[in-house]
Order: C-alpha cells, then structure tokens, then sequence
C-alpha cells in the first residue's frame, strides 16, 4: 500500500534528512546539466517524490507548494502514488528551484545558511520569501539578481 505524503513535522529526523538530501542531489544535477538536457528532462517530467522533497526541504505548507507548484497537493500524492511523472509546468517550477537554490548554496556556501535565507521574508525582494518567488521566471530572476550582489559583496 502506497503512503500517503505527510505533512514535514510529522516526518522522523532521518527521513525528513533523507528527502533534504534527495533535493540537494536533484539540484547538483540539474546545475550539472545543459539547457538542452534540462529541457529534456523537463518535458519528460520527473519524479512526483521531488515536491515532498522540496516541501520538507524548506518547510512549506501546503498551500504554498500549490502555488510553487501549480498543482494542488492531492494532484501531486496521487501522481506520486501512480508513479505518474509531473507535467511540465511543475517540472520547470522544480528545475526552477533547484537552480536558484543550488545558486544560494555557492553564495552562501552552507546549505543551512542557503535555505534560511530562502525561506524567509526579505525586503530586498518585497517581503517575500526568495523561494516563493520560484513561482514564476520573474521571480526568480529577481532572487538570482539579489544573489548575485550578494557574491559580490552587496547587501540583501
């Protein structure tokens, strides 16, 4: 019988390290590839396991992996329990993570340090928190911007 997802405070140390880590390993590897494989992988679609990953990763609710996402939570358990890959645009949304996130983790060079920053509100970016800004392309134009005056010495 297939596990439903749960929510990331009910999930044991060990597991929620474990799907942490499944995320730090999908973002190296899609910084590994190049855009043509990234689309590829995209347009393929992946593993529904990824949006627990990034949802405990970061410590999101619900209604913000919906929106991350663009698919609501029971859509994302069922393709999980299917083995159905995501579709595309929530593919791209999870590249899209992955990328400014492997990018926070270089500017930062802590992961602990690259998820703080990430996950809480920053004036800089109008309050929001740099990982809902993943939401859209924009956004996250705006939250590599940020990044990258960081790496080079300005202030966020």
């Amino acid at each position: 019988m297939a596990e439903a997802a749960v929510s990331p405070q009910k999930l044991r140390r060990n597991e929620r390290k474990a799907l942490a880590a499944d995320f730090w390993r999908f973002s190296t590897s899609q910084e590994l590839c190049n855009e043509s494989e990234r689309l590829k992988s995209i347009h393929d679609g992946f593993s529904p396991s990824l949006f627990q990953a990034v949802r405990v990763t970061f410590q999101l609710q619900d209604k913000q992996v919906e929106v991350l996402l663009n698919a609501s939570t029971s859509t994302l358990d069922r393709r999980r329990r299917e083995r159905k890959k995501l579709d595309s645009v929530a593919s791209e949304r999870l590249d899209r993570i992955a990328t400014v996130s492997h990018l926070a983790v270089e500017v930062f060079e802590d992961k602990q340090a690259a998820i703080d920053w990430l996950s809480r509100p920053n004036e800089t970016l109008g309050g929001q928190a740099p990982i809902m800004l993943c939401e859209t392309e924009i956004g996250a134009k705006q939250v590599r911007r940020v990044l990258h005056a960081m790496e080079w010495g300005g202030a966020a």
